[in-house]
């Protein structure tokens, strides 16, 4: 049944036809009353791309979005403003389950401005970065929660859900200080799990090349007013070369109240990671290995009053043991390595709604400890680790204060958000430290609409920036924040036949953080060492391939590139991670019902990396070798039929050998088969 609202001279209202009860979204904190009409779905590699389309004037506002339905109401306020103008993905729940992708870090590959650089395959570990930046330049949320890691972003996706917990998931590209403070350099991926799933029970059980195993549970239930989600899932493979075996065990909880003052949102997790490390930090090696443990939990209030507020609170726990040799060692190998990382966060947003536009303001405190036997400052007293024989000796804390403050004015199809963040970190001698930006959007025509942005940000540098010091490698203490900024411009289209967006983006980074060497060094030294711009374009288009022809089926194909240009002034140094990045990426992926039951997905990669590494052999070291170009094919066929889910997926289908970092082999054709139950009891 149609509802229709009009706006107030108080209150902007949204008409749609379909109700949501979906939160945490990067895109919730327009704070309106939204339901969604247009439901068409676009697909951006094997993933659907959301186009936020908005027109207003003095009676009315509409915004289509290309995806299931999805609520825009209270949540982080900050967060939607810099949305508008700016390019963002959304992979939906309909992507995740036909796409090929079997976690996180594969799902993430299908997004052109995304470089996924895995060291163990499955979730095991990978690097994170957006638009040529490098992996501690992105944020990760859960669930609109920042769950960065601050000793090393390695650890940034050891996250306790798997895919079929997941219902969407959001990228937004380019510098995001004033969205969410710190480390949103290059970009921030929001992780949205299931909400308000009801009264269901599902499971899933998956098999396949290398004896691999993965099993999911999870249940919905009600108590009274609030809605539960519980969730277990076990990965476990024996390796697709020497010393890649990995298991992993995850626990989440997710729970909803809503109640006359607002809503109620808890979340809490854990999960256990243990896996052989081939050559993963060292090449010189091959023989290590790493386990790790992450607690998380965080409690928000989202107030139903005129002048809304969103209090958050958050702890994560990060636990880690690397050992340089899994099994025997050399007389000259003292100890393993053990860390733990505490978390803990406040946030408190809010926004006022009025007749000149939006006010948002907010402050986030949060404290970063370290505790470790390699990382920090020499502690007086040591700590026992917990169930090992050893001791961590050193450790360092920091406190980040920051405070936002932001507005957003529509007139006509004329939208402005402008806003800045303030922001001090306890170990910088200086006082507080400013990012400004600005957002504009310009309705073109009802398909069409012209953005531009211009924003800053800033990457504090982590505990293994600051003291990692080992055979290989020096640390530096006195490192200094990385600084960016980004300007970017083009047009998004949404029409019947094809959306997508065209968008050029020039950004400066300073001071950037690296590991580096002269070819005459054996020791990696980190560093501010350069400055770094990066120009390129991306493109992203969805073709309702049928719907052209003239034919009434369902069905897609989707074509996505980013090409970065780099220019940087490093002198004679070699670098490990910043002057590697991918100059080409093109995805391209088909999704196509073949009967009312079973459907198929094929997805097309094409990777073109700058840079060289050092070639190893047998631990010896050889000469510089340049990253080759190569293309990935992956797919996967899906029959549904009435509860039951069976899919067959084919990763790497022509056994391509590649590397996403230099000497760590990236696994050949990976087959896998599996099966889902799911039952709905609402």
């Amino acid at each position: 049944m149609k509802r229709k609202f009009r706006e107030s001279k108080q209150r902007s209202f949204l008409s749609f036809r379909k109700w949501g009860r979906k939160n945490f979204s990067l895109f919730s904190t327009l704070h309106r009353v939204v339901k969604v009409s247009v439901l068409s779905v676009a697909y951006f590699g094997s993933t659907p791309v959301l186009s936020v389309a908005m027109s207003q004037d003095t009676s009315s506002v509409k915004m289509e979005y290309d995806l299931e339905e999805i609520e825009v109401s209270a949540s982080r306020a900050p967060s939607v403003y810099s949305e508008i103008a700016r390019v963002l993905t959304v992979i939906d729940t309909k992507s995740i389950e036909q796409g090929p992708a079997t976690s996180v870090q594969e799902l993430l590959e299908q997004v052109a401005a995304i470089d996924v650089r895995q060291r163990g395959a499955e979730g095991v570990q990978a690097d994170i970065s957006i638009r040529g930046g490098t992996f501690d330049q992105t944020l990760i949320l859960l669930n609109g929660i920042n769950i960065t890691d601050p000793q090393t972003g390695h650890h940034n996706l050891n996250l306790p859900v798997s895919l079929s917990q997941i219902e969407r998931i959001e990228v937004l590209k380019g510098p995001a200080a004033r969205v969410y403070g710190p480390n949103a350099f290059s970009g921030a991926i929001n992780i949205v799990t299931k909400q308000n799933a009801g009264k269901m029970l599902e499971a899933q059980v998956n098999a396949g090349s290398y004896k691999y195993f993965d099993s999911n549970l999870s249940a919905g239930f009600a108590t009274g007013q609030m809605n539960h989600l519980l969730a277990g899932n076990y990965k476990s493979s024996d390796g697709y070369i020497d010393n890649t075996d990995f298991n992993s065990t995850n626990v989440f909880y997710s729970g909803n109240l809503s109640s006359a003052i607002g809503k109620l949102s808890a979340q809490a997790g854990y999960t256990d990671k243990g896996f052989g490390a081939n050559s993963f930090y060292t090449p010189v090696y091959p023989d290590q290995y790493e386990s790790t443990q992450t607690t998380f939990s965080s409690v928000r209030l989202e107030s139903l009053t005129k002048f809304n507020l969103t209090p958050a609170l958050y702890f994560r726990r990060h636990s880690d043991k690397f050992m340089l040799f899994r099994n025997e060692s050399p007389d000259w190998y003292e100890n393993h390595n053990f860390h733990r990382t505490d978390v803990k966060g406040a946030s408190l947003n809010s926004w006022y709604l009025w007749k000149a536009g939006k006010t948002s303001v907010g402050a986030e405190f949060r404290s970063e400890k370290i505790l470790s036997n390699v990382l920090g400052e020499e502690m007086p007293s040591f700590v026992k680790v917990p169930g090992e024989d050893a001791f961590y000796t050193k450790s360092k804390n920091r406190q980040i204060m920051s405070l936002f403050a932001e507005h957003i004015f529509y007139l006509n199809n004329f939208t402005l958000s402008t806003g800045i963040m303030g922001n001090h970190i306890s170990d910088e001698k200086s006082e507080w430290n400013f990012f400004p930006g600005i957002d504009i959007s310009y309705r073109l025509s009802s398909s069409l609409k012209a953005v531009a942005s211009w924003n800053t940000s800033l990457r504090m540098p982590t505990f293994t920036d600051l003291y990692y010091s080992g055979r290989t490698n020096i640390g530096n203490p006195l490192l200094k924040p990385e600084k960016s900024k980004m300007l970017e411009g083009g047009i998004k289209m949404n029409s019947k036949f094809v959306n997508g967006h065209l968008v050029v983006f020039h950004s400066r980074g300073t001071n950037i953080i690296d590991w580096v060497k002269t070819e005459s060094d054996d020791l990696w030294k980190s560093m501010n060492h350069t400055s770094i711009v990066n120009t390129g374009f991306e493109l992203d288009m969805e073709f309702s391939h049928w719907k052209l022809l003239g034919v009434n089926r369902q069905g897609s194909i989707r074509l996505g590139y980013v090409y970065n240009n780099q220019d940087k002034m490093s002198g004679e140094l070699i670098s490990y991670y910043v002057l590697d990045n991918l100059k080409h990426k093109l995805v391209a992926s088909l999704n196509q019902p073949v009967s009312g039951n079973l459907s198929f997905n094929i997805n097309f990669t094409y990777q073109n990396r700058e840079g060289t590494y050092t070639s190893y052999n047998n631990g010896s070291s050889g000469s510089e070798t340049s990253y080759n170009p190569f293309w990935l094919v992956d797919t996967k066929l899906l029959y549904q039929r009435n509860n039951f889910k069976f899919y067959v997926t084919a990763n790497n289908l022509f056994n391509k050998r590649y590397f996403d970092l230099g000497n760590i082999a990236q696994p050949g054709r990976w087959l896998k088969t599996g099966i889902s139950y799911n039952l709905n009891f609402n």
